[in-house]
């Protein structure tokens, strides 16, 4: 099961990060990083799987292909910042967690005019 290797590795890492930090606080954070990494590295499946199935949703309903690349784009913006912004938490650095957090937002709002454009071109169509 995945799951619990995932869990595994979490709490492991979770462990040692309290051990070393207590000798070596400077090589804490590296260990933060290289355990999320490696729980990255267990879960990039699991995003192939997903987008096999939004691939068969896009084939089965005709939707438009471009509409959902950029839905998929913003949630995987949103999940990368939130991963970011986590580690830089975990490591003592809230304020450099809020700019990511800020920039993945201004990201998401660029990525996302096609979708508010058609949407407000759609609504003055139909007003007309």
């Amino acid at each position: 099961m995945e799951v619990l290797k995932i869990l595994g590795i979490g709490i492991v890492t979770c462990l040692v990060v309290i051990i070393v930090k207590q000798v070596k606080p400077e090589f804490s954070v590296v260990l933060l990083i290289t355990g999320s990494c490696i729980i990255l590295y267990y879960i990039i499946g699991y995003f192939a799987d997903i987008l096999h199935v939004f691939d068969n949703i896009i084939v089965k309903t005709g939707i438009n292909t471009d509409l959902f690349t950029t839905i998929l784009k913003i949630v995987g913006i949103g999940y990368l910042i939130e991963f970011g912004a986590g580690v830089c938490v975990d490591s003592g650095n809230p304020s450099i967690a809020d700019k990511i957090i800020l920039a993945g937002k201004l990201i998401i709002l660029i990525v996302a005019m096609p979708i508010i454009t058609n949407l407000l071109n759609t609504i003055i169509g139909l007003v007309q």
